[in-house]
């Protein structure tokens, strides 16, 4: 099945896949409709994280890849729940393409703080939804 992530960084030393801090445990999002991904990554540069590139992959990857990095996966059906990303950046991120260099962006990830998952009432989501797609 092919899925839309979203990437940060593409082409340079510092590439890196987007993902989301839940307890101690990394979360990559894997978007079915390549709109949602759209959506999240746009709401994402509206809270000042930089721009995210889509791209388009094979699921199995993906999996194979957190399965060997030890991060978690969750597939976004298409036209399912508003996904809504994190408020805040990580202070720091852990990602380093290799041991010796220190990576000081933080746009990979939520920081702590905004680990709580806070439930969202319907009628405000789709109040939210809205004023989304009329932005599209």
């Amino acid at each position: 099945m092919r899925v839309f992530v979203l990437i940060f960084n593409v082409g340079t030393d510092n590439e890196g896949i987007h993902s989301i801090r839940v307890g101690n445990r990394n979360k990559i999002m894997m978007f079915e409709s390549e709109d949602d991904a759209t959506r999240f990554a746009l709401m994402l540069e509206a809270q000042d994280f930089p721009t995210p590139t889509l791209e388009g992959m094979d699921a199995e990857e993906i999996k194979e890849f957190c399965k060997s990095a030890g991060f978690d996966w969750e597939v976004v059906p298409e036209n399912g729940d508003l996904i809504m990303p994190p408020e805040l950046n990580v202070e720091e991120t852990d990602w380093k393409p290799d041991s010796e260099t220190e990576d000081n962006d933080d746009s990979f990830r939520p920081s702590p703080a905004s680990e709580t998952v806070q439930e969202i009432p319907n009628s405000e989501l789709d109040s939210i939804r809205r004023k989304l797609e009329g932005l599209l």
